[in-house]
């Protein structure tokens, strides 16, 4: 194929441009594609697609033609929704192999910023797995790290519900370092997932939360814990369905209860006294779906000072809670660190021994 032929842009029937296999993309938001309609429709397409060109033997013995996509699937589907019969393409040479293919697919949406961390992920995995690269090698073709590929690979690692509530935004991927953390202790994770969410939780909040798990586990493993202490913590943490910790000191201690609002708090008031059992994740889900949720700090202490004949605290401050609508708990949560800090992490070693620090 000639170079003239190669840079010249040409009118093609829709019909004729089949997707590309390698298309990174899994996730295309409906209103964004019939706005970039609209705009088709008055404009016209601006950037030609780029396509490859096939001869397909027809069974008759004649032969037809056929266009693959390598990059502009969004245009070609906007044009779909905008009636059109042909689209401007350009057609690059027909023996591009395919990991050229994917190679332009991706890099064509991670310059236009349009692919979510899940959908990157998984195409810097095909480059992984069906082409040998290295992880220095995806850097280089993307002009990116080692350590943030590496770590954007990690994200991998988290359950299907997480990469799916990533890829719908629940989350952001700042969130994902501190739900990594916890990826040997996955009930842990899973209530912390939820607890980002029906919070609204921030980055911050949520590394700190992770990291005081992390230590509470590298304490345990680094000073033999009380036996019978340790079992009444998990029969506390059981029975009441929420992270339970006991604190000895020389003379009493004292019993830190996790809960989520005011009503989780009367729930467990009321568990102590019906000795109900109910488990965290319940809980979490149980507000999730509720109409109005209180949003109130993830740890309150009720400290055993004195306790009445029913063997409750008599006091216990209680923050006031602020109702929010489910929508607003819902919507993303804030990546609230600086945009250096997060540029810094992605270039981190994401299980650097200062993340697990004492």
């Amino acid at each position: 194929m000639n170079q003239y032929y190669s840079n010249s842009i040409f009118w093609i029937e829709v019909e004729k441009v089949k997707p590309n296999p390698y298309q990174p993309r899994h996730e295309f938001d409906e209103s964004k594609l019939r706005d970039l309609a609209d705009s088709i429709r008055q404009y016209g397409i601006l950037q030609p697609l780029v396509v490859t060109r096939r001869e397909i033997s027809k069974e008759d013995g004649g032969l037809a033609v056929e266009y693959e996509l390598i990059s502009g699937e969004r245009r070609l589907r906007a044009s779909k929704l905008a009636g059109l019969a042909q689209v401007p393409v350009i057609i690059r040479n027909a023996e591009e192999n395919d990991k050229l293919k994917l190679e332009l697919a991706i890099i064509e949406n991670l310059q236009r910023e349009d692919l979510n961390p899940v959908d990157r992920a998984r195409a810097f995995q095909r480059f992984v797995d069906e082409f040998s690269f290295k992880h220095s090698d995806i850097g280089q073709k993307i002009g990116k790290s080692r350590e943030y590929v590496t770590n954007t690979l990690r994200i991998l690692a988290l359950p299907e519900a997480m990469l799916n509530g990533l890829s719908e935004g629940k989350i952001s991927e700042g969130h994902t370092r501190p739900l990594l953390m916890l990826i040997d202790r996955p009930q842990e994770q899973e209530v912390l997932f939820k607890e980002i969410i029906f919070r609204k939780m921030t980055v911050r909040e949520a590394e700190s939360i992770a990291r005081r798990i992390a230590t509470e586990r590298a304490r345990k493993k680094e000073y033999l814990p009380d036996p019978e202490i340790a079992e009444l913590e998990g029969k506390l943490t059981q029975s009441l369905g929420t992270r339970v910790q006991i604190e000895k000191k020389e003379v009493g201690g004292k019993i830190l209860i996790d809960f989520f609002s005011n009503e989780d708090l009367r729930t467990i008031l009321d568990m102590i006294e019906t000795n109900k059992i109910r488990s965290r994740s319940e809980m979490l889900d149980r507000n999730l779906a509720g109409p109005v949720i209180s949003a109130i700090p993830i740890k309150s202490t009720i400290e055993k000072q004195t306790l009445s004949s029913s063997g409750l605290p008599e006091s216990s401050e209680l923050p006031v809670a602020e109702n929010i609508s489910v929508e607003q708990a819902q919507s993303a949560p804030i990546d609230d660190r600086p945009k250096e800090e997060i540029e810094m992490q992605e270039n981190e070693d994401l299980y650097s021994v200062k993340n697990f620090s004492l």
